[in-house]
């Protein structure tokens, strides 16, 4: 299950999905595709989004022309389950969910698929709605905890500690102002056109991360009976001490894959990236997977647990709940990870951080 983000790539291309990422000097010649449904007609919409205005159709088999192709909503088809759009000659969107096609190029300007759904969450009760990304700008409204809000975009300003987490992402409201990103649960948001992109990566030490992951995997020992020690080394080891683009993007901190486009109960969505699996012979190669996203670190770390308990496969592992190293081996031995050397490494961490000191059962 365990999946190793390629290093800086926070939007790469679903490779497994017949589209490539090239420079935006080489995006000169389209290619055809071929529209796949099972019945019906295949919509094509005014933006890359299921909720984008239908402005056409396209029969089963149907030849089309693509010029590029941007990121927008997942969506679950006849020939790949997938979070890419295709751009049409004439400017319009097909989900590559339904087209078959050989490689061809990112489109060099993103497309906004439309407002991210958000929520304000705030321990004081009410968050300050501003004229722009910092508390020394002028206060043009509140809002209070639990409100829902609309999001066109973000942008990189002052640092925030909040309710939710520390960042420097300020979110542009629908509506107008700004809002810190600190007290807000929401899912992906696209970067404000000739805004600086905010920080992706937590500026935390090692002994930090591990504070702040300890609280989350020790409700995952009481709710679902994962080790603690193992769900931190885990985190530390698949997240990169959460500055993968997975992690510090969509909050998933163990590569909880999508499975057949479902999220399950807990996440928010699911994306696309590039990474790198491993054969049990130890032969590791470039693919692509459809990840979960979650609005919270905390409702990654749930899932997580979640996850193993849910699995039947995983039903051993569960023998050693007060033993986290034979924990770790049964759900290596069950096909959590293709890395042949996952469990030596992810014990490495649990014995150089006396991880073991956070199993809540000693």
């Amino acid at each position: 299950m365990w999946r190793q983000l390629l290093t800086g790539t926070l939007a790469a291309a679903a490779l497994a999905a017949g589209v490539v990422a090239v420079p935006a000097a080489a995006q000169a010649a389209a290619v055809t595709g071929t529209v796949r449904v099972a019945g019906g007609t295949l919509k094509v919409r005014s933006t890359p989004a299921t909720t984008g205005a239908v402005v056409g159709s396209l029969r089963n088999g149907a030849r089309v022309t693509l010029s590029c192709w941007v990121y927008g909503a997942t969506v679950r088809g006849t020939v790949r389950t997938t979070n890419v759009w295709d751009r049409l000659a004439n400017g319009r969107y097909v989900s590559h969910a339904y087209v078959s096609s050989r490689g061809f190029p990112k489109c060099a300007t993103a497309v906004s698929s439309g407002p991210v759904a958000g929520r304000i969450r705030s321990a004081d009760g009410s968050v300050n709605v501003r004229a722009g990304g910092s508390r020394a700008t002028a206060v043009t409204g509140r809002l209070a905890g639990g409100t829902a809000v609309s999001i066109v975009c973000a942008a990189a300003g002052e640092r925030v500690s909040g309710t939710v987490r520390t960042t420097d992402q300020w979110d542009r409201l629908s509506v107008g102002g700004w809002v810190s990103h600190a007290y807000v649960e929401s899912g992906a948001v696209p970067v404000c056109p000739g805004s600086r992109t905010p920080s992706s990566a937590p500026n935390l030490t090692t002994a930090q991360f591990i504070a702040a992951a300890v609280p989350g995997a020790q409700q995952g020992w009481r709710e679902f009976g994962v080790p603690p020690s193992v769900t931190i080394a885990q985190a530390i080891l698949e997240s990169g001490w959460g500055r993968s683009g997975l992690a510090a993007n969509d909050r998933n901190y163990f590569g909880i894959k999508c499975f057949d486009g479902r999220k399950g109960a807990i996440a928010a969505g699911c994306r696309t990236y590039n990474t790198t699996e491993c054969t049990k012979a130890g032969k590791c190669f470039a693919t692509s997977a459809t990840f979960r996203t979650y609005r919270t670190a905390a409702d990654s770390f749930r899932d997580h647990g979640s996850f193993l308990r849910a699995n039947q496969r995983y039903r051993p592992a569960f023998a050693y709940t007060r033993n986290a190293n034979a924990f770790l081996v049964e759900i290596k031995r069950a096909g959590y990870a293709t890395d042949p050397d996952y469990v030596a490494k992810t014990a490495a961490l649990m014995r150089t951080y006396d991880l073991y000191r956070y199993d809540t059962w000693r």
